[in-house]
């Protein structure tokens, strides 16, 4: 298997609403962004997949030490291998691919997040900066492409955290601030044992709305001159944007039983549709 084989396995195995996306790019954009997908997804897993935190950290600063090989141009991994025609070609800058990596030893430092600035700062590491890199590969000619880009990763990573609350409670983490949990009179044990209610109705659909005010602020700074450029940008807003309104039309609070998600058909009406008013 090639590098670039590796990284289109990777990618379509994790049923992402991102991967429908991709299929709409030129071959050599496709290729960068699958191979930068695939980057994300290998060090997901390492928190996801390892059950012993030391192992975890091992990995994870091996995957440090292989960022810093694929910029001396000595990488190892298949996933660096496919990525290296491209962080010169794209201006991909280190310095974010050690942030991700940051943003994955969050998950073995915490499972509570105390207040929206502690939570602001994983959700930056872990996805606007994935956003930033991918705004670069896309193209860009205004730099506020780049502001739009990095609100659009923070509200699709606000967007996960109300899909997964109720996987991620049965591994002991709760993304929700703390304090707002109070704030709507939830407590911890309500979220982790998955008990329905209306303050937890109350408490995700403010989750919502601030999910709905990053998608906003991040559509209204997008520069009319790159929206064609950044149409992947907007179809992957439209599918995640969608599937945010689905759950608050389905009751927020089911979300700690039952995962709600669009099917492969409504995905590719979305991309596609979207495609065409970016033309």
């Amino acid at each position: 298997m090639t590098p670039k084989q590796y990284c289109q396995q990777k990618a379509a195995a994790s049923g992402s609403s991102f991967y429908y996306s991709f299929m709409f790019l030129p071959k050599k954009k496709r290729e960068a962004i699958i191979a930068l997908y695939a980057f994300c997804r290998e060090v997901d897993d390492v928190v996801d997949e390892c059950t012993e935190l030391k192992v975890a950290q091992v990995k994870l600063a091996w995957w440090k030490e292989e960022i810093q090989n694929l910029y001396k141009g000595k990488p190892i991994h298949p996933v660096t291998k496919a990525l290296q025609p491209f962080i010169h070609e794209f201006s991909l800058s280190e310095e974010h691919f050690l942030e991700i990596i940051d943003g994955m030893e969050m998950d073995l430092n915490f499972n509570r997040y105390e207040d929206f600035k502690q939570l602001q700062l994983y959700c930056y590491r872990v996805a606007s900066v994935v956003g930033i890199l991918s705004a670069q590969i896309f193209g860009f000619n205004n730099r506020k492409t780049l502001k739009f880009a990095h609100d659009l990763g923070l509200a699709f990573q606000l967007t996960n955290i109300i899909r997964d609350v109720g996987e991620d409670a049965r591994r002991n983490r709760i993304y929700i601030p703390l304090d707002e949990l109070a704030r709507f009179g939830v407590s911890e044990e309500d979220i982790l044992r998955s008990r329905e209610s209306g303050a937890v109705r109350q408490l995700l659909e403010f989750q919502v709305e601030r999910a709905e005010s990053h998608y906003d602020r991040a559509l209204n700074e997008l520069p009319e001159e790159d929206r064609k450029n950044q149409r992947v940008g907007l179809i992957m807003a439209a599918i995640y944007r969608t599937l945010l309104r689905e759950i608050k039309a389905d009751g927020a609070e089911k979300v700690l039983n039952f995962r709600t998600s669009l099917g492969s058909l409504r995905k590719l009406s979305l991309a596609f549709n979207t495609w065409l008013r970016n033309l």
